[in-house]
């Protein structure tokens, strides 16, 4: 191997045509996206997703709903607005399902509905049963999810059924669906545990003939259903487990458009957002997922983590309002929900460093150690928090950030000898095993720089 010698230049080469800091960072491609299929090899160009009306819809208040006690009406109402704001005008996050069976969810339902947002547009979810149909026929939506497991543990052991019954129901509740003006999106629960050849395949064969008599705004929705988390994406893993194959199945074997197929996921195998950006990739244009992630058991895909993936994507906002996501994260705190500190984007400690060499780095520029323009898309500014990780950068980040000093005008080390002897003594003579508190790091910056800490006050930078 011939050696390769280091290229001297005299700017830094900070790649910023795919780490532009002002927004989140894009993803780029070098080549082809390469899959087995059918005996082929099949070539997936990421370009394609620039082009194609990739989004996201909501599952908060119907799989959401499974994992966390009731929301109020007036919470549903709260989170809906906020939503609206967070997929912006653009509607990138289109639709938001519910469950119909309670008066309280129908309430829901309507109060939501009285907001008049055209994104995300209101759907409801049910079992695939006609009874169950009456509910969304009488509350007038214009399209609700039905569930139609697939897979042999469902309709062999829990519904007690062979799969031709399966189909035939199924496939009526769609017809009659269809018949009351209502668009069915046909949930295929545990698809990834399914028979695809066998009967998931020509079940959605039959939904797409049955589609191809409905009018333009009632075309039969399919939403791939990775009830277990089982999907993996993989180059050559095999069906039913492989994301790429499942959705490839769905576009070139049963003829459902990418505009009429959805993924949802779980993250019972932590995969749950690596499995949804490839399904958008091999051409399902929709991606379900939940705000903060919150879904049944390990949860689904979390809306704000899919929102900059998909920016990443489109190397562009399209409208997305990324500051909401803050909002949400303090909203769901207000009503008692807990939001672990380091979930990203909406974790407390999400972008907090407790590293020296991390504090040194934000020091002499923010981009060396924060993902991207925190303050300007989160309103969250990259912080340290003090420990005896963090050295005398972190003590001088800290008192700097809380002062609001920069550039010439930041306390430099040698005045904060005292801050810094205080923290080490707490760990190397008290033995403490806790983080310094912003209360006590307060206390210390009034007790040993009383005449910053009043400048600071008079200039308005430190609230008292």
């Amino acid at each position: 191997m011939d050696p390769i010698k280091v290229t001297e230049i005299e700017e830094p080469n900070l790649i910023e045509d795919m780490f532009p800091h002002e927004v989140p960072p894009h993803i780029a491609f070098d080549e082809p996206i390469l899959e087995r299929f059918d005996g082929e090899t099949v070539q997936i160009d990421p370009a394609d997703v620039k082009a194609r009306d990739i989004h996201l819809t909501d599952t908060t208040f119907r799989d959401g709903q499974q994992a966390r006690p009731p929301y109020t009406v007036e919470q549903v109402v709260e989170l809906y607005d906020l939503l609206h704001r967070l997929g912006g005008p653009n509607g990138v996050i289109r639709q938001t399902e519910f469950f119909v069976y309670s008066p309280k969810d129908r309430e829901a339902v309507e109060k939501c509905r009285e907001r008049g947002h055209e994104y995300p547009q209101v759907t409801g979810w049910i079992r695939g049963d006609e009874r169950d149909l009456m509910l969304i026929e009488q509350i007038g939506l214009e399209e609700t999810g039905l569930l139609t497991s697939c897979s042999d543990y469902h309709i062999f052991m829990k519904l007690k059924m062979d799969r031709a019954k399966a189909l035939e129901k199924y496939t009526g509740v769609v017809k009659k669906a269809l018949d009351k003006g209502i668009r069915p999106r046909c949930h295929l629960e545990d698809v990834t545990r399914a028979d695809i050849e066998g009967f998931v395949l020509p079940y959605v064969q039959e939904l797409m003939r049955i589609s191809e008599q409905a009018d333009e705004s009632h075309k039969v929705k399919v939403r791939l259903c990775d009830t277990m988390g089982f999907g993996v994406p993989y180059p050559g893993a095999a069906l039913p487990r492989s994301v790429p194959k499942l959705v490839m199945t769905m576009r070139r074997k049963a003829g459902v458009p990418a505009s009429d197929l959805e993924w949802h996921g779980h993250n019972d195998f932590h995969k749950v957002m690596v499995n949804g950006i490839y399904a958008w990739l091999f051409g399902c244009d929709a991606l379900n997922g939940t705000l903060l992630g919150i879904g049944e058991r390990t949860g689904n895909p979390p809306l704000e983590g899919a929102l900059m993936e998909y920016a990443g994507l489109k190397e562009d906002l399209c409208g997305i309002d990324t500051n909401v996501i803050t909002e949400i994260a303090h909203y769901y705190r207000s009503i008692d929900t807990r939001v672990p500190a380091r979930s990203p984007f909406v974790g407390a400690d999400f972008n907090k460093t407790r590293a020296g060499i991390h504090a040194d780095g934000l020091t002499q520029d923010e981009r060396i150690y924060s993902i991207f323009n925190t303050n300007k898309l989160l309103g969250s500014a990259p912080e340290v928090v003090v420990t005896d990780k963090s050295g005398s950068d972190g003590v001088f980040l800290w008192v700097n950030k809380y002062l609001g000093l920069e550039g010439g005008d930041r306390i430099k080390k040698t005045k904060l000898v005292k801050v810094m002897r205080w923290v080490t003594d707490q760990y190397n003579v008290e033995r403490r095993t806790t983080a310094i508190s912003d209360e006590e790091m307060v206390a210390l910056v009034k007790e040993h720089l009383p005449e910053q800490y009043e400048a600071a006050v008079k200039a308005g930078r430190v609230s008292v």
